[in-house]
């Protein structure tokens, strides 16, 4: 007869470990087997869904393969069907009068620019020849409506300052999709002719040419951080497990959750508007949450093995409690993501649904794929160690972290001011903040459209880039329509910072009209629809250009008639405006929600209440960072930005994204915390021993992840360096100082009232709470 080896209080029959009150219940039964004429154990398998991974672990695996091939080949091309833009709110004055003018007068604000020049001046006969036949091509290509050309009306404005070049400024027609399409085919057909011009040179610019440098720049910068990534990951992983075979099965789930998210992402691509910059977010999340998920996991199943015979039983232990924090923890990752499809921009509910899909999928292969391979694997988890390497056994003593929470226990007021006064110092910079939108100013300087785009600055007067538009659908029509178009039009010429008002009244300057009404006249009325256009040298993504987009719309219209302003001015007041008002609901959202999964967790409203202020601290401290690096200018020579207002819809993405990872670790904390106080231990051996516990999963977890996010710092985009940066900065900040100096400062002082709560919320928690154990 065979049995397994009793420990103490045990039996050959039945054995309980960890008994007491309140502690965790682990049961082995031993049922006879006839045909072997003896006893053989049995593990009791608590967990259902490990029930079903246990029964068939080569199924899971082998479907999970054929899922990922599938995944795999509909995600192939997935980066090219998605769109640069979304930063606009469809239901805004700015974002409708844009449609008003494509369907009433199949024209827009201008997309594109053209500039032909050569050092040895713009009126050479290479020069002009050249220009003309740019022009004709751009004449004779359907869908493309030529505004002003210096080769057809040679003016001041659309000459150089510096006289070695000249100007061409178009229209294409189409959405953002169709548009950038067209203005790629155009680049070749305008920049590859199988004719050169010697000595003049061509560049294109404009927000369709902008799109398409970014989207290149950005599928250029993803493979070169993940050339970054992956390698740092890899060798951090090896260092954290200290075998080959664990580090790579998280590199292994991280790239099942890029794979599948990917492939979610391209389905959602045919089906709706998605972002491209979603894709930063699903390699670096996807690779962080496979880390930190399987970090957890593989170490708490690492330690259920030094307490339980055989694989199955350590794997039941480890479902029934890391498990369950993993479950929880990735519920307030993606609900905080969630808090994102309150916004209407497509930018940022492009990343609500990759972080939905990516936390989804991680979670899977965390408690389905990563048991059937430790199944499978057994032993064979510490297979091909590291020379040097330490047994993954629990320490007698306490991690630097648990020594770390140790001393702030014992002088609580003395590591939590210090602490506290440095995140508020951080955080000063972010008083002073203000917000734009995106433009060519996001790319390198050595990016054709951010070339183009410089030489309209420095060397161009009155342009369209900084150009508005007012829209009518229902002026009317005759002479008094007449009339009032001019009179309007002399108005708007008054207002400080516009230069000229075009309409089908003429053109007015300083409350004149300059120029009567032409043949070009025609454009501006379409039955009895009407619209203006207003020229101004105000930088559009400006405070200067919403306060002149504010000043045009308070202008008073004749007869009270119903006017649209579109533009890039009119867009950052209607952005900002958009965000701001939905803003204070996707904050409450996000309170409730991890609050209500803190209060299941701990019992408590003290808790809560406390992970949600120290979130808000460390964020703000990392905005005022931001706003230190970004917006005031310094290591903008470093990290290669050009200085400007933070980009309205990035902090709000960041804050979202770095709130659901914060929560995520404070679940990791507080489950390890609330685990030790139920087995008896005092309050602060319940901390200590817990951060300890967990703080050096964390801690690990945390740098594995920041270096995910920093790897974006290559990218040559300026607002993804911003967020990659911010979210780095925000989990190290987390980890490695809230939840070590602040967590246990704080419990030091409240005591006993950490764990209050009101008598009926108490039974709430009582009935529907979640424990570890």
């Amino acid at each position: 007869m065979t049995t397994s080896p009793p420990r103490s209080g045990s039996s050959p029959g039945f054995r309980l470990s960890n008994l007491r009150p309140g502690g965790r219940h682990r049961a082995r039964v031993t049922t006879p087997q006839d045909a072997a004429g003896g006893f053989t154990s049995r593990p009791l398998v608590r967990s259902r869904l490990l029930r079903v991974i246990v029964a068939r672990p080569r199924t899971v695996l082998l479907v999970t393969v054929v899922v990922t091939i599938l995944a795999a080949i509909v995600g192939i091309g997935a980066v090219s069907r998605m769109k640069t833009g979304g930063f606009g709110d469809p239901d805004s004055d700015s974002v409708r009068g844009t449609q008003a003018l494509l369907a009433r007068f199949g024209s827009a604000e201008p997309n594109l620019v053209v500039l032909v020049g050569s050092s040895v001046g713009v009126e050479t006969p290479a020069v002009r020849t050249k220009g003309q036949n740019v022009t004709a091509v751009l004449r004779r290509e359907p869908g493309v409506q030529i505004v002003a050309s210096y080769w057809e009306t040679p003016v001041a404005e659309l000459r150089g300052r510096s006289g070695d070049v000249g100007l061409i400024v178009a229209h294409i027609d189409g959405d953002e999709d169709a548009s950038a399409e067209h203005t790629g085919r155009l680049h070749d057909v305008l920049t590859h002719s199988d004719s050169p011009t010697a000595g003049v040179t061509i560049s294109l610019g404009g927000l369709t040419q902008i799109n398409n440098d970014i989207n290149m720049q950005v599928t250029k910068d993803l493979a070169k951080a993940e050339s970054i990534a992956v390698p740092v990951t890899l060798l951090l992983l090896l260092a954290v497990f200290g075998t080959v075979v664990t580090a790579g099965i998280p590199l292994l789930v991280g790239i099942l959750a890029i794979i599948g998210t990917l492939s979610g992402l391209a389905i959602l691509a045919a089906l709706t508007e998605v972002s491209v910059f979603a894709v930063n977010l699903t390699t670096a999340l996807g690779l962080g949450l496979a880390i930190d998920y399987c970090l957890l996991f593989v170490s708490r199943y690492r330690e259920e093995r030094e307490h339980h015979y055989g694989t199955v039983a350590a794997l039941d232990a480890t479902m029934c409690s890391a498990g369950r924090t993993i479950m929880f923890s990735a519920a307030t990752v993606a609900a905080a993501l969630c808090c994102l499809l309150v916004f209407p921009q497509y930018f940022l509910r492009s990343f609500a649904f990759a972080g939905v899909m990516v936390v989804a999928i991680t979670l899977a292969g965390a408690l389905i794929v990563l048991p059937a391979l430790l199944l499978l694997l057994r032993g064979r988890i510490e297979r091909w160690p590291l020379p040097l390497r330490r047994r993954p056994v629990q320490p007698a003593g306490l991690s630097m972290v648990g020594r770390v929470a140790a001393l702030a226990w014992r002088r609580p007021l003395l590591t939590a001011l210090p602490t506290l006064a440095l995140l508020l110092l951080l955080g000063i910079p972010f008083l002073h903040v203000t917000f734009g939108v995106p433009d060519d100013r996001v790319l390198p300087t050595s990016t054709e459209s951010r070339h183009t785009a410089d030489r309209l600055r420095t060397d161009f007067g009155v342009v369209n880039n900084g150009a508005l538009a007012v829209v009518a659908d229902t002026w009317g029509s005759g002479p008094t329509a007449t009339t009032d178009t001019a009179t309007y039009a002399s108005r708007l010429s008054t207002i400080p910072g516009v230069d000229r008002v075009d309409s089908a009244s003429g053109s007015f300057t300083a409350g004149h009209q300059t120029t009567p009404p032409g043949p070009t006249a025609t454009r501006f009325t379409a039955g009895d629809a009407t619209w203006l256009s207003i020229l101004s040298r105000t930088e559009p993504y400006s405070p200067a250009g919403a306060r002149l987009a504010h000043a045009i719309r308070a202008t008073p219209v004749p007869h009270h008639r119903r006017v649209l302003v579109t533009g890039q001015a009119a867009q950052l007041i209607d952005i900002t405006a958009s965000i701001g008002h939905r803003l204070p609901l996707a904050l409450t959202l996000i309170a409730v929600i991890t609050f209500a999964v803190l209060f299941l967790l701990t019992g408590s409203i003290v808790l809560p209440v406390k992970a949600l202020a120290f979130n808000l601290l460390s964020l703000s401290a990392v905005f005022g960072t931001m706003v230190w690096i970004f917006q005031d200018g310094h290591l903008a020579g470093p990290l290669g930005i050009t200085p400007g207002p933070l980009p309205v819809a990035i902090p709000v993405l960041l804050f979202c994204i770095t709130y659901g990872l914060s929560m995520d670790y404070a679940v990791f904390v507080l489950a390890r915390i609330r685990e030790r106080h139920d087995t008896g231990a005092t309050l602060h051996r319940a901390v200590v021993d817990g951060l300890s516990r967990s703080g050096r999963i964390i801690s690990a977890a945390a740098l594995i992840l920041a270096v995910s996010f920093f790897a974006t710092l290559v990218s040559g985009v300026s607002f993804i360096k911003l967020f990659g940066l911010g979210t780095g900065l925000a989990i190290l900040l987390d980890a490695l100082i809230v939840r070590p100096i602040l967590v246990p400062a704080f419990m030091r002082l409240a005591g006993q009232w950490n764990w209050w709560a009101p008598r009926p919320l108490r039974a709430i928690h009582n009935r529907i709470g979640i424990r570890e154990e």
